[in-house]
C-alpha cells in the first residue's frame, strides 16, 4: 500500500518513495536543552514517533538522527542577544554543561514516559564543533559566506531562491526583528554561521576566526551531512522552525553542495491551551510532570494527541485529558475482552479492519481516522483473540502499551470500584486531598488497594 506524506517544500501531499529502498533516513530537530520541554514540544515528538512507527509498519528500516542543541541558539532569531544556554546557566547559577545535562536527562525521561522511541543517533552540538567549522570553511571557500568583525555570515544573495519553505516576501519583512542588526552585513537577511565570542563568553572554541562558537543553524547542516549524507529522505520539526531555522539549513546546504538536504519536509502544528497560546504570563505552560501530578498516566496525553491531525492546531484542556483517560481505560478493557473472547471471526473481516487502519495511517499519518478504526474493532459485539491480536498490531503504531499496562488495571475490577477510582482521580486533580483519602478508604472497603505511581495508578485486589 502506497504511503503519502504532506511535504512543506512542495505544499502538496506526495507519494513517499525513499532514496534507498533498504533504509529510510530522517533528521529531526531536537531540543535546545536550556529549560523543560513543554507538552507543546512533546506534541512534535509524538508526531515524529508516529512517523517512525508508520514507516516501520510499512516494512521500512529506519536511520533517524536527532540533534541536541547545547550551544549556539541565541535568544533572538536576528543573531543578537546571548546564547540561551548561557542565559539559563546564569539564572540557575549553574555551568552551561550542568544545564545541558540536567535538561537533556529530563527530556529523555519525558520521551520514555510517553513511550516515544529514541532515534538511532542522538548527537550534541558541542561534540561536533570540528564538523561545523569544516562546513563553514567550505562555505567561505565557495563564496557563500564572508567574515565581519563579529561573525561569519551566509550571503543569501548568492542563492537562486531564498526563502523556499515559507515563501516570505523579504522586501515586506524589512521592518522585522532580523533587519539591520549588524551594519557589516551585505544583506539584512544574511545570517550568522559562526560567531566571534566576547571575552567573557563562557562557551567558545579556538579557530582561525579567534575564540568563537557556532550559529544555531550550522549544527543541523553539519550533523545531518555527517550521519545521513548530503541528501536524505525526511526532515521533521515544529512549524515554528520553518521561517528561520529550516530556511537557513536549506540555504547552507545549497551553498555547500548545491542540494536541498531533505526530499520531504514535515512539520507539526502548534498546541493551544484552552483555545489560546501557551504563556508563562498566563500560567499555562504545562510539562509532562504537571500531567503526572494531576493523576494522569502520560500515555493519556499521547492518546489525546491522536484526536487531531498533526498538521492542525490541537487545543489542550484538562477536560479533554479526562475524556482521553477514560478512553484509554476503555481501550485497554476492550483489548482484554477480545483476548478472552471465544467468538468466531471471519479472517476477511479482520483483514478489512486492518486495511482501513493501514489506509488511514498511510494518508499522511491520519491518526483521528485510524483511531476511528480502532474503536470499531473494540466495540464489536463478537469478542475474539484474533481481534486482540489485531489491536496489538495497531498498537505498534499507536504506542499506547495496551497489553503491558492492562495488567495493572485488573480487568475483573467491578464497575462500582472503577467509579470510585475515577471520583478519586477527579478529587486529586482538584487537590481535594481530604475527599481523595475518603474515596481511598471506600476503595479499600471494597477489597482493593490503590497506589499512585509516576506511570499512573495501580489497583490490586486484597
Amino acid at each position: 500500500m502506497d504511503l503519502y506524506l504532506n511535504n512543506t517544500l512542495t505544499k502538496k501531499k506526495e507519494k513517499f518513495i525513499p532514496i534507498n529502498q533498504e533504509e529510510v533516513t530522517i533528521y529531526s530537530c531536537g531540543p535546545t536543552v536550556y529549560k523543560d520541554a513543554t507538552i507543546g514540544n512533546m506534541r512534535t515528538n509524538i508526531f515524529q514517533d508516529v512517523l517512525r512507527r508508520v514507516l516501520r509498519y510499512n516494512g521500512y528500516k529506519i536511520k533517524h538522527v536527532m540533534n541536541i542543541t547545547d550551544v549556539g541558539h541565541l535568544v533572538s532569531d536576528g543573531d543578537e542577544g546571548e546564547d540561551k544556554m548561557l542565559k539559563s546557566a546564569r539564572e540557575e547559577h549553574k555551568t552551561p554543561l550542568e544545564i545541558a545535562k540536567h535538561y537533556t536527562d529530563l527530556f529523555f525521561q519525558d520521551l520514555a514516559q510517553l513511550n516515544i522511541e529514541t532515534p538511532e543517533i542522538v548527537c550534541k552540538a558541542t561534540e561536533h564543533i570540528e564538523e561545523m567549522l569544516e562546513y563553514v570553511r567550505k562555505l567561505i571557500k565557495k563564496g557563500y559566506a564572508y567574515e565581519t568583525s563579529t561573525a561569519i555570515y551566509f550571503d543569501i544573495s548568492k542563492l537562486d531562491e531564498y526563502p523556499v519553505l515559507s515563501h516570505l516576501n523579504l522586501e515586506e519583512q524589512k521592518a522585522g526583528a532580523r533587519v539591520n542588526v549588524d551594519l557589516e552585513k551585505k544583506n539584512p537577511y544574511d545570517f550568522a554561521v559562526w560567531i566571534k565570542a566576547p571575552e567573557n563568553h563562557l562557551m567558545k572554541w579556538d579557530s582561525e576566526f579567534g575564540p568563537s562558537y557556532p550559529g544555531w543553524h550550522i549544527e543541523c547542516s553539519a550533523m545531518s551531512k555527517k550521519y545521513l549524507g548530503e541528501q536524505f529522505d525526511i526532515h521533521t520539526g515544529g512549524i515554528d522552525l520553518i521561517p528561520t531555522h529550516h530556511e537557513n539549513e536549506i540555504a547552507q546546504s545549497k551553498g555547500y553542495c548545491g542540494k536541498i538536504p531533505a526530499k520531504f519536509w514535515m512539520h507539526g502544528e502548534y498546541l493551544l491551551i484552552d483555545g489560546g497560546k501557551m504563556s508563562k504570563s498566563l500560567g499555562n505552560v504545562y510539562l509532562i510532570k504537571d500531567i503526572v501530578e494531576k493523576g494522569y498516566d502520560p500515555i493519556v496525553y499521547k492518546l489525546f494527541s491522536y484526536s487531531c491531525h498533526y498538521r492542525n492546531k490541537l487545543n489542550f484542556t484538562w477536560e479533554g485529558m479526562e475524556a482521553a483517560s477514560k478512553s484509554l481505560q476503555r481501550l485497554k478493557k476492550g483489548y482484554q475482552r477480545h483476548l478472552k473472547g471465544t467468538d468466531e471471526i471471519e479472517e476477511s473481516q479482520v483483514e478489512e479492519y486492518e486495511k482501513k487502519f493501514h489506509q488511514a495511517i498511510n494518508d499522511d499519518l491520519n491518526m483521528p481516522i485510524a483511531m476511528g478504526v480502532v474503536w470499531q474493532v473494540v466495540r464489536l459485539e463478537k469478542k475474539s483473540p484474533k481481534l486482540a491480536e489485531l489491536l496489538l498490531k495497531f498498537d505498534n503504531v499507536l504506542g499506547l502499551k495496551i497489553q503491558e499496562e492492562t495488567t495493572k488495571l485488573q480487568e475483573s475490577i467491578p464497575d462500582e470500584v472503577i467509579q470510585l477510582i475515577e471520583q478519586r482521580q477527579e478529587a486529586r486533580k482538584c487537590k481535594d486531598w481530604k475527599k481523595a483519602d475518603e474515596l481511598r478508604g471506600l476503595i479499600n472497603e471494597k477489597g482493593y488497594d490503590i497506589k499512585d505511581t509516576k506511570q499512573g495508578i495501580e489497583i490490586k485486589k486484597r
